[in-house]
């Protein structure tokens, strides 16, 4: 076998795995997560106590505080060698939905019925198919014309 080639495939997996192992030992997650919880929380929650309590489901209005924990989130990540993301930034803005968003519906807008008109054809034209296709059947197998 080439020599050559030998090193430069042990460089190529030296290369692609140390980083990431690197990353993991020195990493200290109890330190990132205290972090987090000095400096990136109280921000955010005096940037959501500013703002009114009718407006935290309001995408365009938590946008860009959401953007700003985001970033410090990363930034602390970045000044501590963790990975980002992680478990610890998962359990971070798990909790932050948890206490401000938990109220919200996914799409910004709460849930509510469809108009009655939407609603009725959704229910009865299945339901008249139904009805339609059963008659059919049995209309056409009461019918024995050309069957041997």
């Amino acid at each position: 076998m080439n020599l050559g080639f030998l090193l430069t495939s042990r460089h190529l997996l030296w290369i692609l795995i140390a980083p990431p192992l690197m990353a993991f030992a020195s990493c200290d997650d109890a330190s990132y997560a205290d972090l987090l919880n000095e400096f990136c929380l109280p921000q955010f929650q005096l940037k959501m106590q500013d703002l009114e309590v009718q407006l935290w489901c309001d995408w365009k209005a938590t946008i860009g505080i959401y953007s700003d924990v985001t970033n410090c989130t990363l930034l602390l990540a970045n000044h501590q060698h963790c990975y980002w993301p992680n478990h610890i930034v998962d359990n971070f803005f798990t909790n932050i939905h948890r206490n401000y968003f938990k109220n919200c519906a996914l799409t910004g807008r709460l849930p509510a019925d469809p108009p009655f008109p939407v609603l009725c054809s959704f229910i009865f034209i299945p339901i008249l198919i139904t009805l339609l296709m059963t008659a059919l059947v049995v209309w056409r197998s009461k019918r024995s014309e050309g069957i041997v």
